[in-house]
């Protein structure tokens, strides 16, 4: 799978996030939940290369939206 490399401004454009792997028994570290889909604000998905990149480098950024989706 290609490896592809997000940048901060790419993540101000990311939209309609949803997650999985949310269990509420791992409050408030949510290890496991990730984000499974989301688009680009010009409509498109995000690729299964772009989605893991966004899961792995920058799981800052999942775990404040997972925040806002959850609270």
């Amino acid at each position: 799978m290609k490896t592809t490399i997000l940048d901060k401004a790419d993540l101000s454009k990311i939209k309609n996030l949803e997650f999985g792997g949310i269990d509420s028994t791992d409050y408030p570290d949510f290890c496991d939940a990730h984000i499974v889909a989301a688009t680009w604000d010009d409509g498109r998905d995000l690729t299964e290369a772009e989605l893991d990149t966004l899961n792995w480098d920058h799981s800052d950024f999942v775990y404040e939206k997972l925040m806002k989706h959850l609270y």
